[in-house]
């Protein structure tokens, strides 16, 4: 998921109103619609397939903070070198309708509900080989620095050395700045990818290259 979305996580001190989930299916395309906005599509497959697959050669027990349509999940709990994979949801309407597409899902996935930037300062030091962080964020939490700062080395805690960060791809070929201080070593992979004509949140059009960054733990 590129920056999108409406969630709130806790950086103004009005609640913001609980937003409607979606699932659209329509001439062959399928979207989550979080507020009215597309949160993740059905297009993204093939990169959340090798987000994840990049994210199980660091290790086996991994966390992940965002449902979406599962893609990542199944794929990482599936890995056989996986022996647990824990998912974040912050919307209850975002499992049900994971629930309602996949009754049956590994023994070694979890699903739980709670609020990234909360948990994250609850969960054990140097626990998890690795995060996959794709969670629909609107973009005052993305452009939040004093968030950010107070975030990430939360994060770098709770991976055990050699562990990695893999946040969602972006279309965009830059670095994010969010990360970027917290970590020594990145790996970046090139993909290309095709959208549906009805993207809205992709960077330069609907087709091009997707970049997978990977943040280590050294």
């Amino acid at each position: 998921m590129e920056s999108q979305s409406v969630a709130d996580r806790g950086t103004t001190s009005r609640p913001k109103p609980k937003p409607t989930v979606e699932l659209i299916e329509q001439n062959g395309e399928v979207t989550l619609s979080i507020g009215g906005e597309q949160a993740m599509q059905a297009w993204e497959r093939d990169l959340m397939w090798a987000s994840a697959d990049m994210l199980c050669a660091y290790g086996q027990d991994f966390y992940e903070v965002g449902l979406g349509l599962g893609l990542s999940a199944l794929r990482i709990a599936g890995n056989p070198a996986t022996r647990s994979h824990t998912v974040l949801e912050l919307f209850e309407e975002v499992e049900d309708l994971f629930r309602a597409r996949h009754p049956r899902v590994p023994d070694n996935l979890t699903v739980e509900r709670g609020d990234f930037f909360e948990r994250i300062f609850e969960l054990p030091s140097e626990s998890i080989d690795g995060m996959f962080f794709d969670p629909a964020l609107d973009m005052e939490v993305w452009t939040d620095a004093g968030l950010w700062a107070r975030t990430m080395p939360e994060v770098v805690r709770v991976l055990r050395p050699g562990g990695v960060f893999i946040p969602f791809f972006s279309t965009k070929p830059e670095l994010r700045w969010q990360y970027l201080p917290h970590f020594r070593s990145i790996r970046v992979e090139r993909h290309p990818f095709v959208a549906y004509d009805t993207t809205e949140y992709t960077h330069g059009g609907t087709t091009g290259d997707a970049f997978i960054q990977c943040f280590l733990k050294d």
